[in-house]
């Protein structure tokens, strides 16, 4: 009889001991690694964009107005128009084997992996896009399917916020619910002060302020949110600041080189401030010639960082009557970053390595 009543739960693979009276010892398996990214298009195209600007901005913790309001304005005209003014701006960043957020995502995770196997860890590592592909659901299955009942997942953002390590926590814990057997989970929610990682992107400042001299100012410009989630108590604004403090802390007597301002806003309303466009027109008005700019909330390069930061914003800086701008790279592949990572990594895992 049971067989003809439907699961709400998705098919699982039987234990083959799971009616013995004297079942054999349970081994622990291996341990899942989940890196999350935000994500990014398939491919620089109308369409692709279309899909992934649909999937990201449908997620109700991205926008945060009533979704009968939001879907009209969406998919009526926003992505009637949107995904074929972003084309060229993707097409000008994209790598010969994809998106850079992609490739150098996969660049981190393939290195954490490497590390822990040369360490003797039976842990597999892999990575997932909160929008688009790999996505979430292939992740966990990819980890279930090597005998992954322990699964950590890692955001690939430093500093909390609801809008994106929030909702890759809905993404993991949404799978999960739709299993019967589900895996034990781990979240890392934060780490905008890690040593590791403020030393890596202080030696991306030092290198280039050695070999070229240094700027007036160096600008960290963080991705923006509106005010009102800060003031609805997402911490994301006090962990900013807190990357600031630590990379001027570990800049020594260049710490007063930094600032801080916020990119990327979105709509009408207010968003936290200062608007970094804006902030460098300021500067260079007053004159500000030479600055140096880095993205400390995107562990890697993307549409972001290589278009709105290195292109937009130097233009706008420049034409205002600076002189010197200079885009100071994301993580990407540095090899500090990766080993602070699988610290990161092994610190969460403790009790299950």
């Amino acid at each position: 009889m049971s067989s003809f009543l439907p699961s709400r739960y998705l098919p699982e693979t039987p234990d083959p001991h799971g009616l013995d009276p004297n079942p054999p010892a349970r081994a622990d398996g291996p341990v899942g690694v989940l890196l999350v990214n935000l994500g990014t298009p398939d491919a620089p195209t109308a369409p692709a964009i279309r899909r992934y600007l649909s999937e990201f901005l449908s997620d109700p913790r991205v926008i945060e107005i009533p979704q009968w309001i939001w879907q009209f304005i969406l998919q009526g005209i926003i992505l009637r128009i949107r995904p074929r003014k972003l084309v060229p701006r993707y097409a000008g960043i994209w790598l010969e084997n994809g998106s850079p957020l992609t490739v150098y995502s996969q660049v981190q995770a393939d290195r954490v992996q490497d590390l822990l196997t040369e360490q003797g860890h039976d842990v597999h590592v892999v990575l997932a896009m909160r929008y688009g592909n790999p996505s979430v659901v292939q992740g966990i299955e990819a980890l279930r399917a090597k005998g992954c009942e322990r699964i950590l997942t890692v955001p690939m953002y430093p500093q909390y916020a609801a809008s994106t390590t929030a909702t890759a926590v809905d993404a993991v814990c949404t799978y999960a619910a739709r299993l019967r057997n589900q895996p034990e989970l781990r979240f890392v929610k934060r780490y905008p002060t890690l040593p590791a990682y403020i030393q890596a992107m202080a030696d991306k400042v030092r290198a280039l302020w050695q070999s070229q001299g240094k700027p007036q100012r160096l600008l960290l410009s963080f991705h923006g949110l509106p005010q009102r989630t800060i003031n609805q108590g997402d911490p994301y604004h006090r962990d900013c600041m807190d990357t600031a403090a630590a990379l001027r802390e570990c800049l020594g007597e260049d710490g007063h080189l930094v600032h801080v301002s916020f990119q990327s806003r979105f709509g009408a309303e207010k968003w936290l401030q200062p608007y970094t466009e804006p902030t460098l027109k300021a500067w260079a008005e007053q004159g500000v010639r030479r600055v140096d700019v880095m993205c400390p909330g995107f562990l890697a390069d993307c549409l972001e960082t290589l278009e709105e930061i290195q292109v937009e914003c130097q233009e706008a800086f420049l034409h205002a009557g600076g002189e010197q701008f200079r885009y100071i790279e994301c993580l990407n592949d540095d090899e500090t970053w990766a080993r602070g990572l699988t610290g990161l990594v092994k610190q969460h895992l403790q009790g299950w390595l």
